[in-house]
């Protein structure tokens, strides 16, 4: 099993829980961002910069997942797409995207970027909480006992 982080967007407290996480059980976690990134220095943990672009960093994970690997993301299209290549996903907020809920998921995107293009403010995410970072490391620990 490799651990995926799409880092650009990934909160650094969650990158902190996955650096932990890695050593503990001895998981290989690569950090794929468009810009550098610090690591701990460990042999089983490493990043990978691409280059600047639409949904480059997105690409590259696509290209490099396995079946069994995880993903951590909350780019509903890119959760999409690893699902359909036999990859997990965790949100950075511990919610898990699956064949069952990613339809439902693409659709509410679609509808709240209709809304957005139309002119309607529609906020954006919530601050990260204690319990954020609670609810994902939790999820992350009942996956990795897998």
């Amino acid at each position: 099993m490799h651990l995926w982080v799409d880092a650009d967007a990934c909160p650094v407290a969650i990158r902190e829980i996955l650096f932990r996480a890695a050593e503990r059980v001895r998981a290989r976690l690569t950090l794929i961002a468009n810009q550098p990134l610090r690591t701990p220095p460990s042999p089983l943990i490493d990043s990978v910069q691409v280059g600047a672009g639409f949904d480059v960093a997105d690409d590259e994970i696509v290209r490099r997942v396995s079946p069994g690997d995880l993903v951590i993301t909350s780019d509903i299209p890119l959760a999409s797409d690893v699902i359909d290549k036999g990859a997990a996903v965790l949100t950075p907020r511990g919610e898990e995207q699956t064949r069952e809920n990613i339809r439902a998921r693409l659709q509410m995107r679609d509808f709240m970027e209709t809304l957005r293009s139309s002119g309607i403010h529609t906020g954006g995410p919530a601050s990260m909480t204690a319990a954020d970072r609670k609810r994902f490391a939790d999820a992350l620990d009942r996956y990795l006992a897998h």
